[in-house]
């Protein structure tokens, strides 16, 4: 694990870094949810009015992932969207990694594209078109970003999925996973989504646009427990993992590859986990 307090200083992400004159009030999706061009304008400003503690989330996943980032290795940002999870940690280490991100939104590559445009010309930053349910990049990550994409992907696939991260990280190495979640039972759930909705009207939303977009989602993202995360993260080879942000239905874990993965051929000591899906 890197010690980067001595080094290169954590960037902090401030509110203005990540403003923008795009506005998200007034979408009202039509049909089932995209990523089209019009998320792709807004989304930084969608994002900070859906996700709790939006902030605090961004600057966690920055201060935990870099203490795993060795140099010369890649970081890896799975439906890296605009790259805004990925962006601190190329201001962070610059060269001294090589970052590929990836995501099936040609409108969120295209954002990308311009974004990183010096990086992806110096070369040592790729962005590329990839489903994660047919393939995955190449290379070995001593940090994955998958935050928010994992509850988009069909459940059938998550596990598999998982484990691919995981033969793909170099022993030391890290994933960090951030996703909606679903409570332990139906009771629970609805308090939580019924708090999460009061959130999201406080932060502008109308009652139709959260009713417009709750229905875009059905069937499209679809939340597991966080039992299940965690028993999926532990049947995929990972050691230690660790939940390290929660707000009501949202959460983020750290998982570690452990050094002991070298020698014992790329798997991990700890039993796979067959439970079916708690969805």
């Amino acid at each position: 694990m890197r010690d980067t307090t001595s080094s290169k200083r954590v960037p902090h992400l401030t509110a203005g870094r990540y403003k923008t004159a795009a506005t998200s009030l007034g979408h009202r999706p039509l049909g089932p949810w995209t990523f089209d061009e019009t998320v792709a304008a807004t989304f930084p400003d969608m994002l900070r009015r859906s996700i709790p503690q939006y902030d605090v989330m961004r600057q966690a996943v920055v201060d935990l992932g870099s203490r795993f980032v060795r140099p010369e290795t890649h970081i890896v940002d799975l439906g890296c969207a605009r790259g805004d999870a990925m962006a601190p940690f190329v201001r962070m280490f610059a060269g001294a990694n090589n970052y590929v991100g990836v995501d099936v939104s040609s409108p969120m590559l295209a954002v990308a594209r311009r974004r990183f445009r010096r990086e992806i010309a110096k070369g040592y930053l790729q962005l590329r078109p990839l489903d994660l349910r047919v393939d995955y990049p190449p290379g070995h990550a001593s940090l994955t970003l998958c935050v928010l994409t994992l509850q988009f992907i069909p459940t059938e696939n998550r596990r598999r999925i998982l484990r691919t991260v995981y033969e793909h990280t170099a022993p030391g190495g890290a994933l960090i996973l951030v996703e909606k979640v679903r409570g332990t039972g139906i009771e629970l759930s609805q308090v939580m989504i019924d708090l999460y909705h009061r959130l999201k009207a406080g932060h502008g939303y109308t009652a139709e646009e959260i009713e417009c977009k709750r229905l875009a989602l059905e069937g499209v993202l679809v939340p597991v427990t966080s039992k299940h995360n965690e028993e999926m993260l532990a049947g995929a080879g990972f050691d230690g993992i660790d939940c390290f942000w929660r707000w009501m239905n949202f959460a983020g874990w750290i998982a570690v590859k452990s050094m002991r993965a070298r020698r014992a051929g790329g798997r991990s000591g700890r039993a796979r986990t067959e439970s079916p899906p708690e969805i």
